[in-house]
């Protein structure tokens, strides 16, 4: 602390005003606040932050939070955020779960944002090291090798229609398309993830999924399609249906 009220002191160099000044146009521009900002922080981790990857957003905490409930009551435990983006979920996962016996699995098709994922890791300090990338789409990123040995997985997927009309158009605009949009009903990457699941996911195992909030019933009916078990729909902090969790029996 003392060092930050040390600092306070200090004049202000031109650089550091160039640098607000810069910010805050960007800002004003239309430019999202965590793109302007270049930082963002998500649970108790600190993110870069820009348009290679979606800006986390606040119900997106829980995603991780029921994540990491899940996984605390397994050791020796493995897990994966398929689609990782910045890193957001899989790194609050390294974070928060005990440093002994956890591997995490971070996925992305997109090797940008694979890239702004690995540079975050490596602010996570000791729990780094338990940290994995794979490139590619969904379970297929993952080594072949793994399969039926996840304890929990987890994935903030694309889950909006196309032709959505509630997209903010700022969202439209200026944050990664193939994040947010998954064919003509939204579910074309949520069907992805469920059907291959029980394939991937240990006896026990859990998936986590954030959904839209309209998906819950649709979601519902994929899991027992999927044969997956114990499925319920959790609403998020605006008490909206957003978060998806099932078992593989």
């Amino acid at each position: 602390g003392d060092e930050f009220t040390a600092a306070l002191d200090e004049p202000a160099t031109e650089r550091m005003v160039k640098h607000l000044d810069e910010m805050v146009g960007r800002y004003r521009s239309g430019e999202p606040l965590a793109y302007a900002m270049g930082r963002w922080t998500f649970r108790r981790v600190e993110l870069m932050i820009d348009r290679r990857v979606l800006i986390p957003r606040p119900e997106t905490e829980l995603v991780a939070e029921a994540a990491i409930e899940l996984a605390r009551r397994v050791s020796p435990r493995r897990v994966a955020d398929l689609g990782t983006g910045s890193g957001a979920i899989g790194l609050a996962l390294a974070d928060e779960l005990p440093i002994d016996n956890t591997e995490v699995w971070l996925t992305d098709a997109s090797t940008d944002a694979l890239d702004v994922a690995r540079a975050n890791a490596a602010g996570l300090g000791r729990a780094a090291a338990n940290v994995r990338f794979a490139q590619g789409s969904w379970w297929s990123a993952l080594p072949s090798e793994l399969r039926g040995t996840f304890d929990v997985v987890v994935s903030n997927p694309p889950y909006i229609a196309v032709d959505d009309t509630e997209v903010d158009e700022s969202v439209r605009e200026w944050e990664p398309a193939s994040a947010l949009f998954a064919g003509g009903d939204g579910l074309d990457d949520i069907r992805a993830i469920m059907t291959g699941a029980r394939e991937w996911l240990k006896p026990g195992g859990w998936l986590v999924l954030e959904i839209g909030y309209r998906q819950g019933d649709a979601v519902l009916a994929l899991a027992s399609e999927c044969g997956l078990v114990k499925a319920e729909v959790r609403n998020d902090l605006a008490h909206r249906p957003r978060i998806l969790v099932c078992g593989s029996g």
